[in-house]
């Protein structure tokens, strides 16, 4: 685990490292390759770190999404892994596209081949359409916007003769996404909750509206992550498969996950394999106790 440094903060540099901005920083820093100028001894300390899994907690500003950049192009100058084989999760389209940048730059060429470097849904989707057919779907499903699932929840409601004025499809739909980012499939919905909406409708709502997106060829922005976590449960040779194939997996502002994103990480994370956070590099047992610990963390604040 790896704490970078704020801005405005001083402290002991160990005994171990060379005091920053002294003769043996500068020559260390002169050995290395371009990408790693600039960097301060905890952020390169996170970039050379290859082997076991890295957490990086740090504060805004401190350089988190820098430092797993540079860390994709040290791992592919390094020959640690080929494009493919690198799982790089950012939360936006924006975030994906600049770090594409960055490393164009840093390695002085385009970047080409990170099919799996992109945001959570974007992957998930790439993934769910690889294997529609276990989702009860086929892989030119639809990807329904907000607007089409409220007219498909009008719909719903109207067929159970609810009064869409006193129960809202925009309520039902915030309650679906928070069932669903919490990777809550129809029948693990607590019964409480799903009591919460239409007189103890809710989860039948769930149910039946999962069922007609199926008849529709349609899934809606939460099944992009909640189906592949049903996909690699149920079919254990399918989680194999891309367990086998990311040798790194990297995820910039891990603070933000909800549990859909946190259960399909550990799903992936789960054979030995390096990870990284900022804000992961993955060996089984114990990437699963950080993220554990993370997440007991973020529950209790």
């Amino acid at each position: 685990m790896i704490r970078m440094t704020e801005p405005n903060q001083l402290r002991p540099v160990p005994d171990h490292r060379p005091a920053a901005g002294g003769i043996a920083a500068r020559a260390r820093a002169a050995a290395g390759p371009k990408y790693l100028d600039g960097l301060n001894p905890e952020q390169r300390e996170a970039v050379e770190t290859l082997d076991g899994p890295v957490l990086v907690l740090a504060g805004a500003g401190t350089g988190k999404t820098r430092v797993l950049t540079t860390r994709i192009a040290h791992i592919l100058s390094q020959g640690r892994a080929r494009p493919g084989e690198i799982l790089a999760v950012t939360f936006t389209n924006k975030a994906a596209r600049e770090m594409k940048l960055r490393l164009s730059q840093m390695l002085g060429q385009a970047v080409e081949g990170m099919p799996w470097l992109g945001t959570f849904h974007s992957i998930g989707g790439r993934i769910l359409r690889s294997h529609a057919e276990m989702a009860q779907l086929k892989s030119n499903f639809t990807v329904l916007d907000v607007d089409d699932q409220i007219r498909l929840l009008k719909q719903l409601l109207q067929a159970e003769d609810i009064d869409e004025k006193r129960w809202p499809a925009r309520m039902l739909a915030g309650l679906i996404d928070g069932w669903k980012n919490r990777g809550l499939m129809p029948g693990q919905v607590p019964a409480g909750e799903a009591a919460m909406f239409a007189n103890g409708k809710g989860g039948k709502l769930y149910a039946s509206y999962q069922e007609r997106l199926k008849i529709l060829n349609a899934a809606d922005f939460g099944d992009l992550l909640l189906e592949n976590i049903r996909i690699f449960r149920e079919h254990p040779d399918v989680l194999r498969q891309y367990q086998h194939r990311f040798k790194f997996i990297l995820v910039d502002e891990y603070q933000d996950t909800n549990v859909a994103q946190y259960l399909w990480l550990r799903l992936l994370s789960q054979a030995p394999t390096s990870s990284s956070l900022p804000g992961l590099t993955r060996q089984s047992s114990f990437f699963a106790r950080v993220f554990r610990s993370v997440m007991d963390t973020r529950a209790r604040v």
